[in-house]
């Protein structure tokens, strides 16, 4: 029985049916991927992806020809984007088959035949094909059922799919999380298990993406436990281990309690021993931003743990996302939080000049005197412009004295 994509908003975007008729409507181009697997899960689509028997110099002149914008996103690969009149990307990919892949890279070749196409896929569920005009679906590996069953399995033998490409052992997981049920396909785990080491042959920055990804999951408890449990993360984060579990799970815990998102970096922070070492090496190895390396570094690392203190030491979602983290009592983790919300960082009302123009003369004292001062505001939780002009009067005087009696 044929099966054809439900209707949803996103197929009814301005200028979409035109950009397909351009490009020669059902027999020369089709929805793919992502777009057509959770249409037909009834799940909201963000990304449209399309296949297209044209080369993409040809995709390109065809956009450009019917007035899109076109965009070589990723010509070298086969990827042309276009922009509807929304600004909404459209990607669309010329069939390909593999020629020779080394585990990294894939050398590919153009093709016509939607089957050559769909074979280089990693899973069932992602080589669904819709006719981008009737919608009708195209499944050449039993993806359809693998959906209603919630399988997430390879296409074709899976340790030789991983070894054309390694990154597909971290994406196992990450579909299976979002869309398998019970216990995983044992074929597929047992070839991830097998070909665990393959991982480090990939970029460290390909391996970030895709640990970040799986740590973004509303719930991703259960799929760390089993990729430990598997050995997946050995090679690469040999950090993370059976004793990682229970702060991940403390902390998705608090996330609702709190209503705040799931923080891929704060989740990866609950899975890693504490230390400003440990957080540096991990982000070292993943190759982090620096504001990635700065934060995670901030988590890990031992500070002050009175609520403002901290806040104005690392910044106040740094501060929130430590006492999301800590091992302390709960009652202790609510009341810093309520504190921290609604907390704005204030300014310190105090300047080098203003102590130079109460009668303190110029030269280093007046910087330590200055910090002094601001770190006593600091403990008392941040005190009015008065009781800091103050402070300064009382510190200069003192001074003063000191000096006269040398």
């Amino acid at each position: 029985m044929s099966v054809f994509l439900p209707d949803q908003k996103w197929q009814h975007q301005e200028g979409l049916s035109d950009l397909i008729k351009a490009l020669g409507g059902d027999s020369m181009i089709r929805f793919v991927g992502g777009s057509v697997r959770d249409t037909l899960l009834g799940l909201p689509v963000n990304d449209i992806d399309c296949a297209t028997r044209h080369h993409p110099e040809k995709t390109m002149e065809l956009i450009r020809s019917a007035g899109f914008k076109a965009i070589p996103t990723g010509i070298q690969h086969g990827t042309i984007t276009a922009l509807l009149p929304t600004k909404s990307p459209v990607e669309i990919t010329s069939l390909r088959r593999d020629v020779s892949t080394d585990g990294r890279h894939a050398t590919i070749a153009y093709s016509d035949n939607w089957e050559d196409d769909a074979q280089r896929r990693d899973f069932t569920i992602n080589a669904l094909y819709a006719e981008a005009e009737s919608g009708l679906v195209h499944d050449y590996f039993g993806g359809l059922a693998d959906l209603k069953a919630h399988s997430v399995r390879f296409i074709g033998n899976p340790e030789t799919r991983i070894a054309e490409d390694h990154l597909r052992i971290l994406r196992f997981f990450r579909f299976f999380a979002r869309f398998g049920q019970n216990n995983p396909d044992p074929e597929a785990l047992a070839a991830c298990i097998k070909r665990a080491n393959d991982l480090m042959a990939l970029s460290r920055e390909r391996i970030a993406s895709e640990v970040l990804k799986i740590l973004a999951l509303p719930d991703p408890l259960a799929v760390i436990s089993l990729m430990i449990k598997s050995g997946i993360f050995k090679p690469i984060l040999p950090e993370i281990t059976a004793d990682s579990i229970l702060p991940l799970q403390r902390l998705v815990e608090r996330e609702r309690l709190y209503h705040i998102s799931g923080n891929a970096l704060l989740r990866l922070a609950a899975l890693l021993p504490e230390g400003a070492e440990m957080a540096r090496s991990v982000a070292q190895r993943l190759r982090f931003s620096k504001e990635q390396k700065k934060y995670l570094i901030a988590l890990l690392t031992a500070e002050e743990e009175k609520p403002l203190s901290l806040a104005w030491a690392i910044g106040k979602e740094e501060a929130i996302a430590r006492f999301l983290l800590s091992d302390r009592d709960e009652a202790t983790v609510n009341s810093a939080i309520a504190l921290l919300k609604n907390w704005e960082r204030p300014v310190f009302p105090l300047k080098g000049g203003d102590l130079i123009a109460k009668g303190l003369p110029a030269g280093p004292l007046v910087a330590t005197i200055l910090q002094n001062i601001q770190k006593a505001w600091v403990e008392a939780a941040f005190p009015n412009s008065d009781w800091v002009q103050e402070k300064a009067t009382i510190a200069i005087a003192e001074t003063m004295a000191t000096k006269a009696e040398r």
